[in-house]
């Protein structure tokens, strides 16, 4: 009994509608190839968004949460350190965190804000 998948045909030996049937699955495999690094890809900037958001939010926290006292010895002791951090009243808080706010709270004002 003859298999239909040979293998081992040269290029010689195969069909017209073999080498098309070939080129078909090489296309296919090449569209497959291609969406997985697109995937990929995606992934790896959104993990690297995500990241960011994360330290944002955590430096965000840090100076909402830090003590009055420290709060006030830190704003006298540089002038510089003020201007690079945001004020404890009005924190700048990119879009992405004010949705990551919003979806834990439901609200666009979160309550430690």
């Amino acid at each position: 009994m003859r298999s239909k998948w040979r293998v081992t045909l040269t290029e010689k030996e195969k069909t017209k509608l073999q080498k098309q049937r070939e080129d078909e699955l090489i296309q296919k495999i090449h569209k497959l190839v291609q969406k997985r690094d697109f995937l990929v890809d995606d992934a790896e900037v959104e993990r690297l968004r995500e990241q960011e958001e994360d330290k944002e939010m955590a430096d965000f926290l840090r100076i909402k949460l830090k003590p009055p006292d420290k709060v006030t010895k830190s704003s006298a002791s540089s002038r510089a350190e003020k201007k690079a951090e945001p004020p404890p009243s009005k924190p700048t808080v990119a879009k992405t965190g004010l949705a990551l706010i919003k979806d834990c709270c439901g609200a666009t004002q979160c309550n430690i804000m």
